[in-house]
């Protein structure tokens, strides 16, 4: 398993917000994915989408993207056929608000991680209850972290891991009240959070997943981008 990474160049027609970047960027890319039969089926299926992005850097202080300026939009598959279609299909992407100025994939490299954080916030999507904070414990929540990731990997591998293992050492909150998620006229809430990785092979493998396929839901949104720290 390898994470393939696809340095995208876009620039936006007009002046546009922050918070309104990651469903910009999300119309941008399934514009490409559209652009075949077998990939649209894949963009309109239930299952794991196994990629994830971040919002267009440098950021503005402004919280206002230039209209014309070249901003760099990384986004990571653990699909190699899904990269290759990224770097084939989104330079001649266009929509009414972004459109393609070339790009650069690489492979992340394999190394042991010492910390692991998140660039856009995590996503828990629970439609009975909402924010994990408002009925779920601490301990509960972990553990969905956890279970998902897992649950994840597995599908993508066709393994079954052994669960008891240490994923982390310290897990460390970034944000002293909940992150908007806006996307469709719908805002959810969601965490930014720092993780000091557990140093054994399952852990590492993981976490190397993760960077490729974003950490809990709606990654293909514009949510769970994990960057990372080398040991």
């Amino acid at each position: 398993m390898l994470v393939f990474e696809y340095q995208c160049r876009v620039s936006f027609r007009n002046p546009l917000n922050h918070e309104k970047a990651a469903e910009v960027i999300s119309g941008y890319i399934d514009r490409a994915l559209g652009k075949r039969e077998d990939y649209l089926d894949f963009h309109k299926s239930r299952e794991f989408k196994y990629y994830c992005f971040d919002l267009p850097y440098p950021f503005e202080s402004s919280r206002v993207y230039e209209a014309g300026k070249v901003y760099t939009v990384r986004i990571r598959t653990v699909k190699q056929d899904l990269a290759e279609y990224f770097s084939q299909m989104l330079p001649y992407q266009r929509t009414g608000e972004v459109y393609g100025r070339g790009g650069d994939l690489k492979i992340i490299t394999k190394k042991m991680l010492e910390c692991v954080y998140s660039l856009t916030p995590i996503l828990m999507k629970d439609p009975d209850y909402g924010y994990w904070r408002t009925h779920m414990s601490l301990d509960q929540y972990e553990e969905w972290l956890k279970v998902n990731l897992i649950k994840k990997y597995n599908h993508f591998t066709g393994k079954k891991l052994d669960e008891n293992f240490q994923l982390y050492e310290l897990m460390e909150f970034k944000n002293r009240k909940p992150v908007r998620c806006d996307y469709k006229g719908i805002t959810l809430l969601g965490d930014k959070i720092s993780f000091i990785t557990g140093k054994n092979e399952t852990a590492q493998e993981l976490w190397y997943f993760a960077l490729g396929a974003g950490l809990g839901n709606s990654c293909s949104r514009g949510n769970g981008f994990m960057n990372y720290r080398y040991l």
